[in-house]
């Protein structure tokens, strides 16, 4: 007797606002697939009925994760194949797919993704910002140590910084990331794809004054432009000039580096010559 082959699990990306935003494809694969996972299937099954697809569907969310991953990984295992779709845009991205694709690698369960719209690209390529570099945070952790010490990381990010935040976190989050960040360039978008979409450029700034007299309403998507690499170079230089050059060549040669080379590093590290770090040495 032959042995039935295994299904798949397939990643479609759905609408982030706009229903004409589907692909083909995942229209497709949501009518042939043996079951839908939904993230909330009481949004989802809006989206079946207004393309008139009759595939089952079952929850999948954060507080069922890894029991309903085990248990979908099963049904794959028999032979049906699996549609994983998120409230809206690219499931695995700030959801709970993540975890099934993960559990699905480990199984040996064969996993493929249906491109389609996803908020922070949509957000990024609005933003007049640098595109070629960029450091996607979704939304930041509520657990004080976890954001704080984020905050902390974005402050040297050099690279374009993508967050998400709901309208009643909007404000507060602008405060903290003025606060960690200093001002920067901005680019705020609201409503992605949807009728009353909006993305404007302004500074973190300005944007907290807006919002202590204005109401923000909607989701919001944040790109704020990154630190520049020149900015933090010389700051760097700057930390360095303040500690002795004794002690910037302990620094190096401590962790095995010779007394040559660590002047190598030395001299780069504060913006002089080798030999005026050596002639300094003397």
């Amino acid at each position: 007797m032959q042995e039935k082959a295994q299904g798949k699990l397939y990643l479609c990306a759905t609408p982030i606002g706009n229903l004409e935003d589907i692909t083909l494809r995942v229209l497709r694969t949501l009518e042939e697939a043996d079951l839908i996972a939904a993230e909330d299937t009481r949004n989802s099954i809006k989206l079946l009925n207004h393309f008139e697809i009759k595939t089952p569907m079952t929850s999948y969310h954060e507080y069922n994760k890894i029991e309903k991953a085990h248990e979908l990984v099963g049904k794959m295992k028999n032979g049906q194949n699996v549609a994983l779709i998120t409230d809206a845009g690219t499931p695995g991205i700030s959801d709970p797919g993540e975890e099934l694709v993960r559990i699905c690698y480990e199984s040996g369960i064969e996993v493929t993704s249906l491109p389609g719209a996803c908020a922070c690209i949509t957000a990024l390529t609005l933003s007049g910002l640098s595109t070629r570099r960029f450091a996607f945070e979704a939304f930041l952790p509520r657990e004080k140590k976890e954001r704080a010490a984020i905050l902390s990381a974005l402050e040297t990010e050099t690279r374009t910084i993508i967050l998400y935040e709901a309208p009643h976190h909007l404000l507060k989050t602008l405060e903290e990331l003025y606060a960690a960040l200093g001002d920067r360039k901005l680019t705020l978008c609201r409503e992605l794809t949807k009728r009353f979409e909006t993305a404007f450029t302004t500074t973190i700034a300005e944007a907290i004054s807006y919002y202590g007299q204005q109401e923000p309403k909607g989701e919001f998507v944040l790109v704020i432009q990154g630190r520049s690499m020149k900015d933090l170079q010389e700051e760097q230089q700057r930390q360095w000039l303040e500690i002795p050059l004794t002690e910037h060549m302990e620094h190096y040669e401590s962790q095995g580096i010779s007394h040559k080379e660590a002047m190598k590093l030395v001299a780069k590290d504060r913006g002089i010559s080798k030999r005026e770090v050596y002639a300094m040495l003397l």
